[in-house]
């Protein structure tokens, strides 16, 4: 694998930057894989994804046509599914699904998407319902039948609560009549085309019984076979989108019958011979969520698949850094790109938040799976801790991360310039496929609105004088820092708590639009906080103390990079002093120095395929339109020497 050690020498001088070497990655390296990868976890959560995106089967194709990705996208679900062991344990192993996503992401945004909808959405959901073990799914694990997902309507995308698709029962048959009322209720963009062969979809779909609404439900319903889609079931394909490309359609149902069991049940609902629904949930809402509540883990994967991207762009960034080079303050000298403050110093801030988003986003895996009813990770809920806690915090954090993630992909594209440009380079792709995952699963901003709405008065932040006297801390001092950062989170919940209180009487809305800023504030600081608990605790379990300095390096430039816009507030409520804010600009400098030299050993930790990178131009030392580049000779044009520096 070309990723090599970092070479040593000055981080702030011309050609002391040094290039990557014809080395096995450093110890340091292998120990920051270990903290990032699950640990003890490594191999079982992705150990197999890896190797399988390392396959030629997932090499960049150039040049196909739309319909063609698509088909190739299905090709390699199979190809997953080989590899995947038993189906049914992965759709129940938060952990492993959440892995799934990470490693295919880079290599295949609609790969991504399908397994994501078949794996989780689907299969996920069915076995989630009273019987799902029992039921014959050798067809869905086999990939005989590939499963979707239809929930979201053409009219009804945020407001599911609202769609209109119904399931009439039958009491001649006992069966349902799946039916779409009007235009507006057509299930929108969920891959129900030919392509891929057989599909099955599970259906969300107002239960109507006697005429009277019963609440969402969601209802086993085959859509196509080898001739083609079945009566009453109607598909338009849509135009193509942005990003790799999936065969998302509108659907459409015309009184499709479908048989009793196709009723997907559990305690918030089971329907009685004669007609009676039994739930334990006491409202139409409460149904709807229990039905769906696979979107949270699907949160989660929409996350893990825009945290692998980032993680790939910074690879692919960092090594063209190393091996582009440019002229030098001295005649005649060439020195590499990474050399330059204005480069790497971008470079490093993307790199600490993908850390931050790497640890925040296990740190949530190990709460929801604890919540789960499935898997073999822990059954119930852990002690003390609220399920829809949980929940929410998976719906900041996607936002969040999935929001990072698009910044730090757009960010490396520009580093490498016209280079950035070109697919085939591995970059120009990933921030439209991360705009998939900003939307799905619940759209960032409307899901941020809800956690406000939620955190204003139902969520206990840092109080006044618990981040402690000011004078005589260091902005080197990681408690003082991420102290800080939980003020403004209670700085701006405060502002919000006021703003709700003096807001205009008797009128909800307004007296939310006065308060949604300070609200929506507080959410991105709350996420920020939580990143840095995750990266703080990581930095803990280091036991290598250089694997430690580097770690506690990049939290500590995490940190001042996100106090950067609350220092205003901070002074103002005497938590920084006048000298502290004087003296961040010079604290960010010095740990950007520091971690300078080692820009190739962090992104080492990232772990990507020899075989992935070798596919790269401009990862493996060369270039779209030019020769590949011989690493120790671009070493001595550069006038350095190899060295093994971590």
């Amino acid at each position: 694998m070309r990723s090599g050690s970092y070479l040593t020498g000055s981080h702030t001088q011309g050609s002391s930057m040094a290039v990557p070497a014809h080395t096995k990655t450093h110890p340091v390296a292998d120990e920051l894989a270990q903290l990032l990868f699950e640990g003890p976890d490594r191999e079982r959560v992705h150990g197999a994804w890896r190797r399988l995106v390392s396959g030629k089967e997932f090499a960049y194709r150039p040049g196909l046509p739309p319909e063609e990705r698509t088909a190739l996208s299905y090709e390699r679900l199979r190809l997953l599914n080989d590899v995947a062991g038993d189906p049914v344990q992965l759709a129940a192993d938060p952990y492993r699904l959440a892995g799934l996503h990470e490693w295919t992401g880079p290599v295949d945004g609609g790969l991504t998407t399908l397994a994501s909808i078949h794996y989780n959405l689907f299969l996920g959901s069915v076995l989630d319902h009273d019987g799902g073990r029992d039921r014959d799914l050798s067809a869905f694990t086999s990939l005989r039948r590939t499963g979707t997902f239809l929930c979201t309507e053409l009219e009804h995308g945020n407001d599911v609560a609202s769609m209109e698709t119904v399931a009439v029962f039958d009491r001649a048959t006992g069966g349902f009549h799946l039916t779409t009322p009007t235009p507006g209720a057509r299930k929108f963009m969920p891959n129900t085309s030919l392509t891929g062969g057989p599909k099955t979809a599970v259906v969300a779909a107002r239960l109507v019984v006697d005429g009277e609404d019963q609440g969402t439900f969601l209802f086993l319903t085959p859509l196509s076979d080898e001739n083609g889609h079945l009566p009453g079931v109607r598909v338009r394909p849509l135009p193509q989108r942005t990003g790799t490309p999936v065969d998302h359609c509108l659907t459409s149902f015309d009184r499709v019958w479908l048989p009793r069991e196709a009723l997907l049940e559990a305690e918030h609902g089971r329907l009685g011979a004669d007609g009676t629904l039994a739930s334990t949930l006491g409202n139409r809402r409460k149904r709807l969520l229990r039905s769906i509540n696979r979107v949270t883990m699907g949160k989660l994967c929409m996350s893990a698949g825009t945290l692998g991207m980032s993680r790939a762009a910074l690879t692919i960034a960092v090594r063209y850094a190393h091996s582009r080079f440019l002229a030098g303050p001295k005649a005649g000298e060439r020195i590499p790109l990474a050399a330059h403050r204005s480069h790497h110093g971008r470079l490093l801030h993307a790199l600490a938040t993908a850390y931050a988003m790497t640890f925040l986003h296990r740190s949530l895996v190990s709460r929801f799976a604890a919540h789960a009813d499935t898997g073999e990770r822990g059954s119930r809920p852990s002690a003390g801790e609220d399920r829809a806690e949980v929940e929410r915090e998976v719906a900041v954090a996607k936002g969040w991360i999935t929001w990072q993630a698009r910044a730090i992909t757009t960010e490396c594209r520009e580093r490498c310039g016209a280079q950035g440009l070109f697919p085939a380079n591995g970059l120009a792709d990933l921030p439209l496929n991360i705009e998939g995952g900003i939307t799905a699963e619940g759209d960032n901003l409307v899901i941020w609105v809800k956690a406000a709405s939620e955190m204003v008065f139902g969520h206990q932040g840092v109080r006044a004088g618990e981040s402690g006297d000011p004078e005589g801390r260091e902005l080197t001092e990681l408690p003082f820092l991420r102290g800080l950062l939980a003020e403004a989170e209670r700085i701006w919940q405060d502002r919000a708590r006021t703003a709700l209180r003096e807001g205009p009487s008797g009128d909800p809305v307004g007296r939310w639009n006065v308060t949604s800023d300070a609200a929506l504030e507080m959410v991105s600081a709350h996420a920020r906080v939580q990143a840095a608990d995750a990266f703080l605790a990581g930095a803990a379990r280091a036991e290598d103390p250089r694997a430690g300095f580097l770690m506690r390096s990049l939290c500590r430039l995490f940190l001042l990079r996100q106090l950067g816009d609350h220092t205003g507030d901070l002074l103002a409520e005497g938590r920084l002093t006048p000298d502290h804010v004087r003296a961040l600009p010079k604290a960010v400098d010095t740990v950007v120095g520091e971690l300078a030299p080692h820009l190739m050993t962090l992104v080492d930790a990232f772990d990507l395929p020899a075989e992935v990178l070798s596919g790269i131009p401009i990862a493996s030392g060369g270039s779209v339109g030019g020769d590949e580049v011989d690493w120790e000779e671009a070493g001595v044009r550069a006038g350095v020497v190899v060295a093994g520096a971590y």
